[in-house]
This record gives structure tokens, C-alpha cells and sequence, in this order.
């Protein structure tokens, strides 16, 4: 189950995420932008092909659908260690708020509806992809990723491209 929204962003109730997805249905997800300490560099993935949105699409973001009763930020440090094996800690400070954006766009010819958040965590230690969520990840700086993003047949999830100009510099 996931939380519903209504278009201006306040939570209404619940849905299986099926459900969702198949009915357009206003929800909200949050992400981490996981950056180097020094800020010189990203942290890019490819999302598994198995996944039932974006599947097989790069993202800058780690992050998932707001769960009932959930905030984004809890959402965004909860995705964080799911995804990537972040757990915060004495060493690993809680991730800063960057942008946030509503998208009502498209997703194999449904429509996709969501309210975006977006967070920033400076860090340099190990990261363990959960295997079920993203094939593969890299170290780029913002440039790269800009030169990948400037190329429109590059697979890049639609719901982050509407944030990334706020992240990026």
C-alpha cells in the first residue's frame, strides 16, 4: 500500500501501488541525492529491468513512493538505506531538503501523477545496492551527468529530470 494524494499534496488516503500506477492516482515519492564530501561528484544507477516503473532507466535519486502516515523525509532515509545500504548514523547526517516538484506526466501511455521530494546527503562511504532495485552505480560530476542528460534517448527516469535542474550545479 502506498499513500494517495490530492493534486495540491495532501494525503487522502491509501492504495495498493497497482493500483496507482494503473489509475493515474496523485501519490508522492522522495529521493536522496547522494553526493561526494568534497560535492565534486554524483552518485548514478541503473534501475533493474524487474522494477514496475522506470524499469531499466538511469537515476540520480535513491528513493521510493511515500508509504500511509509516512513523510517524505522519513520515505527518502528509509529508501536510502534500502536501496543503497546508507544507514544514517554518527557519521552519516540526516539528508538536507534540495527541491521539491509536482509532476503530472506520463508512463506507458497512463498517466503518472506525482508529488516529488528531493533531498542531498554528502558522503563517501560504501554503498551496497539492493539487488532487486538497481543493476548497477557510479561516481559522475555534475557535468557528466549533464552531457548524458542533454542526449534525449538517454534512459533517464522522467519524474527526476523535472528536479534536476535544483540539484545540480
Amino acid at each position: 500500500m502506498i499513500a494517495v494524494y490530492d493534486r495540491q499534496g495532501r494525503e487522502v488516503g491509501a492504495a495498493d501501488r497497482a493500483e496507482v500506477y494503473r489509475a493515474g492516482l496523485w501519490h508522492a515519492s522522495s529521493g536522496v541525492l547522494v553526493r561526494s564530501m568534497d560535492g565534486e561528484r554524483v552518485y548514478v544507477h541503473r534501475r533493474t529491468d524487474t522494477k514496475m516503473v522506470f524499469a531499466g532507466m538511469h537515476d540520480c535519486l535513491a528513493g521510493g513512493v511515500v508509504a500511509p502516515g509516512e513523510d517524505p523525509e522519513r520515505t527518502a532515509i528509509r529508501e536510502l538505506g534500502e536501496e543503497l545500504g546508507i544507514v544514517l548514523g554518527p557519521d552519516v547526517t540526516p539528508p538536507l531538503p534540495m527541491a521539491s516538484a509536482s509532476w503530472d506526466g506520463e508512463w506507458e501511455g497512463r498517466p503518472m501523477r506525482c508529488h516529488l521530494f528531493a533531498y542531498e546527503l554528502r558522503y563517501d562511504g560504501p554503498i551496497r545496492h539492493q539487488p532487486e532495485e538497481i543493476a548497477d552505480g557510479w561516481w559522475w560530476t555534475d557535468a557528466e551527468l549533464r552531457a548524458h542528460l542533454a542526449d534525449p534517448d538517454w534512459p533517464f527516469v522522467p519524474d527526476t529530470r523535472v528536479l534536476i535542474g535544483d540539484l545540480l550545479s
